[in-house]
């Protein structure tokens, strides 16, 4: 494939010139953009002021997840009657109340699945399931033949394509003859379920968004009376991007348009349901709330035709962000994408807002550092507030939520590899090993990571890490030994073992470590020590000490580790380990 340059863009003062500055250059592409239409010129909504811009998110919508008729549709290798179950067992846990649970009409393993539903009970009471079907009495029959003796509410989902290129290419009807032909179809649906009372009806204008205003609001408002439409028994108007056809706000604005204009609007329930064709389908659905839309039709994970539904797990964790009870239990994240993954045989992309493997995983340096701090932050507030850190306020630094939440633990948030820093270094340590490092030894680990990671290619562990700490500042190769010592009182009398001859201190008014330094001195060892640093490896009774020992010796300035049970015999063998040469 050859290299070509983006189109021009345009800003607020007009498109870029081509004769901009070389950093800021475009040239045409080679595509053929002139064949297709904007969307203005497609649609045009007849709305010239909307409400939906100044208001805001307050409550979750209606969810129905269609994962098992819409996005099982699209699967490669549609699910099988076990995997169905499973997968709605899944959405029964999570709390969803209304579920389209097939298309009936269409496959025999949807009949069955909602046979199985009526003959086992398997759908608790107040689970209202969806059943889909197309325009056609026949198909019509099957699917209320589908639904006798569900105990459970249902709801007929009745759908036909209404845009002028279906009419013309796929159905051949004129705006008057698929009027009749959907009222038609609304008639049969009345007449076999209309006298059940615990059946409701759906209309779907299929292609809503390529469809005229004026024409699919007739649609909508014929099919409302034809089933009079109240709010004892609502009628559910569900209004489809297909297609994505133009940016989120044109959605809105037709949304709004419907959801003014719609007769009998206290009796009709208004639905969406968003694809993805324009990767912009989360922020449709959220700007269709906004408009005046009730109930919201979506795959958990975005699954579906094309680029796939709009995907209803993110957009309930986007309102559970924003302190919005998202109404559906999400604390078992990694069940939940087992499941989906399992049941649709696709795995679900690392990168995945808020389900995926990575997503709150932070590699860079500059976030890990920042991380660490907002945890450390997030601690000590709690404990000052007296609350307990899960009832804190969440102000930590690169995620949006806590982790925690959605059952993750804290220990892939932050990983190393090649791009990491110190922060993320230290973070590991910490956590995995218990180990507090000063600001500058993390810089001087940071370096000797970096340096194994892009020699390895590859990501380190607190394991790797806690490798190459030691190998750097802890682990002895010789050189000098501690013969004796003893400390009593304010007296401390050395005596260390140096190329096989032993050399020893006394002091009254010095301390051990330099004590030690003395004698080392006196064998021709001469370091200053700069800084002692105590930590400990793990928790508890049972822990090490661990002396972090910063020196300067006549190649310039370092550092060394000893480990003990005493934190007098670690900082004993922090300076016999800075004395042997190998911390440079």
């Amino acid at each position: 494939m050859t290299s070509r340059a983006f189109p021009t863009l345009s800003t607020p003062a007009g498109p870029v010139p081509h004769d901009a500055p070389h950093w800021n250059r475009q040239r045409r592409s080679q595509m053929p953009s002139h064949r297709y239409l904007a969307p203005h010129d497609r649609v045009d909504v007849p709305l010239t002021e909307r409400s939906w811009p100044s208001r805001r998110l307050t409550s979750a919508p209606l969810w129905v997840p269609v994962d098992l008729r819409d996005g099982n549709q699209a699967l490669a290798e549609p699910m099988d009657p076990a995997r169905k179950r499973r997968f709605f067992e899944l959405m029964l846990a999570m709390g969803y109340k209304e579920i389209e649970v097939g298309y009936p009409s269409a496959s025999r393993t949807d009949y069955d699945f909602v046979r199985l539903l009526a003959e086992t009970g398997l759908a608790p009471d107040d689970v209202t399931v969806v059943v889909f079907t197309a325009a056609r009495r026949d198909l019509i029959e099957r699917t209320i033949d589908s639904v006798r003796g569900l105990r459970n509410p249902v709801v007929v989902h009745l759908y036909t394509a209404t845009a002028p290129t279906w009419r013309d290419t796929v159905l051949g009807r004129t705006r008057e003859e698929l009027k009749e032909l959907i009222l038609s179809a609304g008639r049969d649906v009345l007449s076999l379920a209309g006298d059940l009372p615990h059946v409701r009806f759906e209309f779907s204008p299929e292609v809503f968004t390529l469809t005229e205003p004026d024409y699919v609001l007739e649609l909508c408002d014929a099919m409302t009376t034809l089933w009079d439409a109240s709010p004892e028994r609502p009628v559910i108007l569900n209004l489809p991007a297909t297609v994505e056809i133009a940016t989120p706000n044109v959605y809105a604005d037709q949304i709004e348009y419907m959801h003014r204009n719609l007769a009998r609007r206290d009796g009709v329930i208004l639905s969406v349901h968003p694809h993805n064709d324009r990767g912009t389908g989360i922020a449709c659905a959220e700007l269709a709330v906004l408009a005046g839309a009730q109930r919201v039709e979506g795959c958990i994970f975005g699954n579906g035709e094309r680029t796939g539904n709009v995907d209803i797990a993110t957009l309930a964790l986007n309102m559970h962000a924003q302190g919005i009870d998202p109404m559906i239990d999400f604390s078992d994240i990694d069940e939940i994408r087992r499941t989906v993954e399992h049941c649709n045989g696709i795995d679900v992309h690392a990168r995945h807002p808020y389900v995926g493997d990575l997503v709150h995983t932070a590699f860079s340096g500059t976030h890990q550092d920042a991380i660490r701090k907002g945890f450390a932050e997030h601690r000590a507030r709690a404990a000052a507030d007296g609350v307990d850190e899960r009832d804190q306020e969440w102000r930590v630094p690169y995620l949006p939520i806590d982790p925690a939440d959605l059952g993750r633990s804290y220990d892939a948030v932050i990983r190393v590899n090649s791009q990491s820093g110190k922060g993320g270094i230290a973070y590991l340590l910490e956590t995995g090993f218990g180990l507090e490092l000063p600001r500058r030894l993390q810089i001087d680990l940071a370096r000797r990571v970096q340096e194994r990671s892009e020699a390895a290619g590859t990501e380190q562990t607190a394991d790797d890490l806690w490798q190459i700490f030691a190998e750097s500042y802890l682990t002895r190769g010789g050189g000098p030994e501690l013969a004796h010592y003893r400390v009593d009182g304010g007296r401390t009398h050395v005596t260390v073992r140096v190329d096989g001859r032993e050399h020893e201190h006394r002091s009254d008014a010095e301390g051990p470590v330099e004590t030690l330094t003395a004698a080392l001195a006196a064998a021709g060892i001469t370091l200053e020590v700069l800084a002692l640093h105590q930590t400990s490896i793990g928790t508890g009774a049972d822990s090490d000490a661990l002396t972090l020992l910063e020196y300067r010796d006549d190649r310039g300035i370092a550092w060394a580790a000893g480990r003990a049970r005493s934190v007098l015999d670690a900082s004993f063998a922090a300076v016999l380990r800075a004395a042997e040469g190998k911390a440079g």
